[in-house]
C-alpha cells in the first residue's frame, strides 16, 4: 500500500533517524499529469513529495453511511469526528477513516461537498465543490507544501492548498474554494446534536486498520512538524494545537492550553461578538495507536453570541455552556437544550484546530488571543 511509505517516514522522523533528504526542497514530478504547470501562484520548489504518488492515499468518491445505532459496535463515544450539518442534514466522518482517505466527494442537502482532513496538521476543512458552476471532484495528489496536505481536482488537475481552499498551480490558480463551517467533536457529541444524522460508512471499497491510528504519538507538542520547511512563529510552540477562527480579512488564533483552561472566551472579531467554546468529551485522533486510547482534548466551536436581539454571555458547566441571560443550556455544536431558548441555534463561524505551525504559515498576519 502506497500510503504506508508516509507513515514509514514519520515514525523515522520521531525516531529521530529520518534521513536527510525528508527537509529537501523536491520539485514535482511531472509526468503524470495534466497540469498547467506554468501558471501559479507559488514557486514549484514549495512542493514536497510526501510519500504516496498521486492518489497513493485513495479519496472516497463514492460515499455509504450508516445510521448511529449501527456505528456504536466499531465507533467508541469518545472518538473524533468532523461534524457537518446543511439545513436538515447532518453527516459525520470519523477521523479513524479520514485519516487513511483525507477526502471524501459527496453531496448533501443538494450542496456538493469536499470533506478533507490532513493529519499533518490536524486540520480538517470542508468546502463547496461547485466552482462558477462546475462541480470538481478532488484527490490526493501526494504532495505537500508547508506540510500540509495538497489536493487537486479532477477536471484540470490543478493543485489545491487544503487550509486555505486556494489553487496553487494549474488552470485554477488563484481561485479560492467556498468554506462551509464544520467542527471536530466526539461521535458522542455529534449523535447528541444529531440523533438522525448518518455517519461514514467503514466500507470505503478499501481494506484499511481503521480504529489504528498509524502516526502514532504525533500529537505531543514537544515534536517537531513532518516535512516542515516553512516559516517559523516563535509566538507558540509548533505543534500547540489552536483554535483559528476567520472573519472577512481578520484571523484570530486561540491556544488550546487556553481555551482549555477557560473553556468560555468572548471576544469581538471583525465586528463581531463571538464565543469561543472548548468541551471535555473527544480525544486525539493521533495520540495512542489505538484510538480509543488516546488522550482527552476536548472539543471546540466558535459561534456567534447574538440570538435576535439579545447578546448572550456563557458559562461552562459539566460539559454544557450556560447562558446567563436566559439559563438555557447549550451543547458543543451550539444548540440548546433546554430553558426558554431550547431549539435554537448559534450561528458558526468559519474556524478549526490546527497545529499551530500549519496555521501561522498561511495566515502570518494573525493575532493571538491573550486572556
Amino acid at each position: 500500500m502506497p500510503f504506508i511509505v508516509r507513515f514509514i517516514a514519520l515514525s523515522l522522523l520521531l525516531t529521530g533517524t529520518a534521513c536527510g533528504q525528508s527537509t529537501d526542497r523536491l520539485v514535482a514530478e511531472r509526468s503524470d499529469w495534466q497540469t498547467e504547470w506554468d501558471r501559479r501562484s507559488i514557486d514549484l520548489s514549495e512542493l514536497i513529495p510526501g510519500g504516496p504518488p498521486k492518489d497513493g492515499i485513495p479519496s472516497i468518491d463514492d460515499p455509504s453511511f450508516v445510521s448511529i445505532q449501527d456505528a456504536r459496535p466499531w465507533l467508541e463515544g469518545k472518538e473524533p469526528v468532523i461534524s457537518l450539518a446543511i439545513e436538515d442534514e447532518a453527516r459525520a466522518y470519523p477521523l479513524q477513516i479520514m485519516t487513511y482517505h483525507e477526502i471524501a466527494n459527496h453531496e448533501l442537502a443538494d450542496t456538493p461537498v469536499v470533506v478533507s482532513f490532513c493529519p499533518l496538521c490536524y486540520s480538517a476543512v470542508v468546502f463547496s465543490r461547485d466552482v462558477g458552476g462546475e462541480v470538481l471532484t478532488f484527490g490526493v495528489s501526494g504532495l505537500l507544501r508547508h506540510s500540509d496536505l495538497v489536493m487537486f481536482d479532477r477536471q484540470s488537475e490543478s493543485l489545491w492548498q487544503q487550509v486555505t481552499g486556494e489553487a496553487i498551480v494549474g488552470g485554477y490558480t488563484g481561485t479560492t474554494l467556498d468554506r462551509i463551517p464544520a467542527q471536530i467533536i466526539s461521535f458522542a457529541q455529534f449523535a447528541e446534536s444529531y440523533p438522525d444524522g448518518l455517519v461514514l460508512s467503514r466500507d470505503t471499497g478499501y481494506d484499511r486498520p481503521y480504529g489504528r491510528n498509524p502516526y502514532a504519538g504525533y500529537d505531543d507538542v514537544g515534536r517537531r512538524p513532518f516535512l516542515y520547511d516553512g516559516p517559523t512563529d516563535e509566538r507558540l510552540p509548533p505543534m500547540e494545537k489552536v483554535v483559528a477562527v476567520e472573519s472577512g480579512e481578520s484571523y484570530k488564533a486561540y491556544p488550546h492550553s487556553v481555551t482549555r483552561e477557560r473553556r468560555v472566551i468572548h471576544d469581538e472579531l471583525d465586528g463581531r461578538a463571538i464565543v469561543v467554546f472548548h468541551a471535555d468529551g473527544a480525544v486525539s485522533a493521533l495520540d495512542a495507536a489505538e484510538i480509543p486510547s488516546s488522550r482527552e482534548i476536548g472539543s471546540t466551536g466558535v459561534f456567534e453570541r447574538s440570538v435576535g436581539e439579545r447578546t448572550l454571555h456563557f458559562d461552562y458547566d459539566d460539559g454544557r455552556f450556560v447562558d446567563r441571560e436566559t439559563g438555557s443550556r447549550w451543547t458543543i455544536t451550539g444548540e440548546a437544550l433546554d430553558g426558554p431558548l431550547r431549539g435554537q441555534r448559534l450561528t458558526p463561524l468559519d474556524h478549526g484546530d490546527y497545529f499551530s505551525f500549519a496555521w501561522f504559515a498561511f495566515r502570518p498576519d494573525t493575532e493571538i488571543y491573550t486572556p
